[in-house]
């Protein structure tokens, strides 16, 4: 069996795996209380801003254990080892495709709402999350074919305030991409989202040279919000990675 059949497999594979999970993960539990499913319903409703409740993020680190984000979650965590003590790096988030993802969603660094949740994800409770969650939907991406990282893995404010990434972030970050891609066999596609991100091409270029590669402004809303036309300008971008993948 040649290499392109056997990652068309593994692919196919992947994808099951991960769908199985997720009608899992939506089908009520039937031994719980019907308050107890009330409350755990309204935590599994995928929606802007979900990861404010706390019963939502519990859940969410529960996931991780999925078959999906074990690669995933292990990768996270050496990140963690190797940065040292005090560092700040949230997870992949469960909820989308994991390690069948088809499409790399790669911004700058993690926010703080971020470090707040656990988790890089459209559903923190900020308004970039609650733009891109938003984008991505009128787009018609499926979310279980996607997954978001940052080029810079780390937190890098202090309290709740963000700076921007410089030079040394953003090459020091861009070590570990490769490894990544690695965990990733299904991927087809990686959108750049913002400046700093774009610094990733010429290694994604060399390293991966059959991949797709989009470039996009930052959903944050002082982007969105500073010109009528911004928010279609992300749209236009995400609509051509649908059309890819669909292709």
């Amino acid at each position: 069996v040649g290499s392109a059949a056997m990652k068309n497999v593994l692919r196919n594979k992947l994808k099951f795996d991960s769908l199985v999970w997720l009608a899992a993960r939506l089908s009520p539990d039937l031994c719980c209380s019907h308050s107890s499913m009330i409350h755990s319903s309204a935590a599994s409703i995928d929606r802007p801003k979900l990861l404010a409740d706390p019963t939502a993020r519990r859940k969410r680190g529960e996931d991780l254990l999925a078959p999906h984000m074990v690669p995933l979650r292990d990768f996270v965590q050496s990140l963690r080892n190797e940065i040292g003590p005090g560092a700040s790096v949230p997870d992949f988030d469960p909820w989308d495709g994991g390690t069948a993802a088809e499409i790399l969603f790669l911004l700058e660094a993690p926010g703080a709402k971020a470090v707040f949740s656990g988790f890089i994800s459209r559903n923190n409770p900020d308004e970039t999350a609650k733009n891109f969650f938003e984008l991505n939907a009128q787009a018609g991406i499926p979310r279980e074919r996607t997954i978001t990282w940052n080029i810079v893995p780390w937190y890098i404010g202090s309290g709740s305030r963000i700076r921007p990434a410089n030079n040394r972030d953003v090459t020091l970050g861009a070590s570990s991409l490769l490894r990544l891609l690695d965990l990733l066999p299904a991927l087809r596609i990686v959108v750049l989202i913002g400046r700093k991100a774009e610094y990733a091409k010429d290694i994604i270029s060399r390293s991966r040279p059959e991949m797709r590669i989009l470039k996009s402004p930052h959903p944050s809303p002082l982007f969105v919000n500073n010109a009528p036309g911004n928010r279609g300008r992300i749209l236009d971008v995400l609509r051509e990675a649908l059309r890819l993948l669909e292709a």
